[in-house]
């Protein structure tokens, strides 16, 4: 923990708006990534949640709020919205489900060499190189999105009622 004093801003830069033209670079990134998905068979909930498990292990509240409602929208459980933060304590998620997670935090924290290699042996068993690659660029993209919302601090408001 830091003992540096947080003095909050009046307002952040939103960077996306700053500098649109390296925001619309990640952006096509970001859809590439997603095409690698689709294209290796990665069924959207499981894109949604490791774009949540990266944006948890991140803190990124404003990419957290975007993509529990897509994985919602994909048909996904609030059961297991809900203990994504605890999957490796769960039986809820499948083995595939549960290689990529570990693949999405190892690229999250990609200084824990042992983990990396840890996630790697065990995707290699149940993804193919395809999805491999298309995990960690959806992970990689995530991270990219998550750094851009909290260094701009993008609010979250509330949704209403339906």
């Amino acid at each position: 923990m830091s003992d540096v004093t947080v003095v909050p801003t009046d307002r952040r830069v939103f960077i996306d708006k700053q500098d649109p033209k390296a925001y619309k670079a990640l952006l096509a990134a970001a859809e590439a990534a997603g095409e690698a998905a689709a294209d290796a068979g990665l069924d959207r909930r499981l894109v949604e949640l490791v774009n949540l498990r990266v944006s948890q292990v991140n803190g990124c509240a404003y990419c957290l709020n975007v993509h529990t409602r897509a994985a919602l929208r994909e048909g996904e459980t609030t059961q297991r919205l809900g203990v994504l933060a605890a999957w490796r304590d769960t039986e809820l998620f499948d083995p595939r489900e549960r290689a990529a997670l570990a693949l999405a935090e190892a690229t999250t924290h990609p200084s824990d060499a042992g983990a990396q290699e840890a996630a790697y042996r065990v995707a290699r068993e149940v993804l193919s190189e395809a999805e491999i690659s298309a995990v960690l660029w959806v992970a990689i993209a995530i991270n990219s999105f998550n750094r851009v919302s909290i260094m701009s601090k993008h609010p979250v408001r509330p949704t209403p009622v339906r």
